[in-house]
């Protein structure tokens, strides 16, 4: 994403135990993933998109059928560019050739606004990769540049929450230390061009790991006493706001204090394996529900309290060929058939959140996900694939861990 702020010009309901309350809708962000092979043609997706308020759309690769579907609507893109090709990436020339392909040839009916080069690549312990993120980065804002779009089409890359090697109290966030000389060139390239830092977050992860500790309400949303930051004294009633203020620490203690977050991913699953505690729909509902009521809210972190949220929900549909625990495929706004997998409550004043909603098309019965040519990828990682290494909240002790002592003492 651009440094642009959330606009709150959609005016709508939100529905709280049957009664309907007038607020401010915040401009939400969701993740379109394809690794499946009985989704809607996108032309139909684009009201799906607009029937939760969704104003801006993150995709994994830059697929044409996509960008060329949502010309003219106004929705906001930011495209992805794979760990696949960041090799290739190297070459400012092969560079160049990728932006005209996949970003210029939309602009300006398609609003592509950010390129996300790379996902996660500082967790792979690939040195091979690692040592390409950077110089992919400059060549692709080098070609923006060249091109005359530097100042529409912002580029950055989205980190997993295992980059942090502390996370409690939120205000010690700190970078893991094997992976400081990595992470402060990508730094420096965010204060020079003016990028945000990505990163993918989920709560859903501390719970399952252990529900017994993990207070559901606090992950969720949902009303609760809290803890407090005893070095800023900072109330944190969810995990999630605690995550975003370890990562904006973090940031803060290697001198970049004013770059801004956002969450590229986050989302709860609504169906899950025998041993993955809190995967169903009513969470989902309340996890998501509740975190678009607080986008609705104007209003930051605790410690970033007049920064407006810029998060991405993951994600529109349950994709049913993504690998892994059935929670990988189950982590959809939508059905692939058009309709929701639950109710968010929300209805907006333009458009409406129907449970009857169906197409008639769909991609087809490809047994692979399809990407543009010479775009980004088969697809994106699994979610919670060695969630241990990726999603942890990591430190000397975890987060969730301690607040539930906190909570009990």
């Amino acid at each position: 994403m651009d440094l642009c702020r959330f606009h709150y010009c959609l005016s709508g309901l939100i529905f709280i135990s049957g009664i309907m309350f007038p607020v401010m809708v915040a401009s939400i962000g969701v993740n379109y993933g394809q690794i499946a092979n009985n989704l809607p043609l996108p032309e139909n997706v684009v009201p799906l998109v607009k029937s939760i308020g969704a104003t801006k759309v993150k995709l994994y690769d830059a697929d044409p059928r996509v960008l060329q579907a949502f010309a003219n609507t106004g929705v906001e893109f930011m495209v992805g560019l794979g760990n696949d090709l960041l090799g290739k990436m190297k070459d400012v020339d092969k560079a160049q050739t990728w932006v005209k392909s996949n970003v210029q040839a939309y602009l300006p009916a398609t609003k592509i606004t950010s390129i996300f080069v790379g996902n996660e690549v500082l967790t792979f312990n690939d040195t091979t990769l690692t040592g390409c993120l950077v110089p992919a980065m400059q060549n692709v804002h080098t070609a923006l540049v060249n091109l005359g779009l530097d100042k529409q089409v912002s580029v950055t890359t989205a980190h997993s929450l295992a980059i942090l090697e502390t996370s409690y109290p939120p205000s010690s966030g700190a970078f893991r230390r094997d992976l400081t000389s990595c992470i402060a060139p990508i730094l420096n390239f965010h204060a020079k061009t003016g990028s945000p830092f990505l990163i993918n977050a989920y709560p859903y992860f501390a719970y399952k790991a252990s529900p017994k500790q993990v207070s559901l309400d606090f992950v969720l949303f949902q009303q609760n006493q809290g803890t407090i930051d005893p070095s800023t004294n900072l109330h944190y009633d969810n995990m999630l706001f605690a995550q975003i203020d370890a990562v904006y620490a973090a940031l803060a203690a290697l001198g970049y204090k004013k770059l801004p977050v956002h969450i590229s991913e986050t989302g709860w699953p609504s169906k899950g394996d025998e041993d993955e505690a809190g995967a169903t729909p009513d969470n989902a509902k309340k996890y998501n529900g509740n975190l678009m009521k607080l986008m609705s809210q104007k209003k930051g972190t605790p410690m970033k309290p007049d920064s407006d949220l810029n998060i991405y929900v993951f994600a529109m549909f349950n994709e049913n060929m993504k690998p892994g625990p059935t929670s990988e495929r189950n982590y959809g706004l939508f059905k692939p058939d058009g309709t929701p997998v639950y109710s968010l409550g929300i209805a907006l004043s333009n458009s409406t959140f129907s449970n009857t909603t169906s197409f008639d098309g769909s991609s087809g019965s490809s047994d692979t996900p399809t990407s543009s040519q010479g775009s980004s990828s088969t697809g994106y990682l699994t979610i919670s694939s060695a969630t241990t290494k990726r999603y942890p909240l990591v430190g000397p002790v975890s987060f969730f861990f301690m607040f539930m002592i906190k909570l009990l003492l």
